[in-house]
């Protein structure tokens, strides 16, 4: 099922439910990135949650993630992937956007959702 942008208070309810784990959904609109909707995804470890947007965001709640960390991962030529956990969360962005850009978009997000870039290694 795929909730669309326009509820979104019920898309962050109804994935809060799904992962029971209180979710928020981070303005990006600074970066070019722009909210459609969002989807329950089944996980490795239990449930996921992912919010489309331009560029994807992806977050999945598994109870043995735990200490802060950053990385990129290159997935193609153009495309690539920052991917950090906090708080028992993992979270990805992902796009056709430089390396230095997505780093610095994925600081802000992670700070939004209450983690703390800092402590990545």
């Amino acid at each position: 099922m795929e909730v669309a942008a326009s509820q979104e208070d019920h898309l962050v309810t109804w994935l809060s439910k799904g992962l029971n784990r209180t979710l928020a959904i981070p303005s990006l609109h600074e970066y070019g990135f722009e909210l459609v909707g969002g989807r329950l995804l089944p996980g490795e470890d239990g449930p996921a949650a992912q919010f489309i947007q331009r560029r994807t965001a992806y977050a999945v709640y598994d109870k043995r993630l735990g200490q802060a960390q950053g990385r990129v991962r290159h997935t193609d030529a153009a495309r690539r992937t920052f991917y950090w956990t906090t708080d028992h969360a993992g979270y990805a962005l992902s796009g056709q956007v430089s390396e230095a850009k997505l780093r610095a978009i994925s600081f802000d997000t992670c700070a939004a959702l209450g983690g703390d870039p800092k402590k990545w290694h």
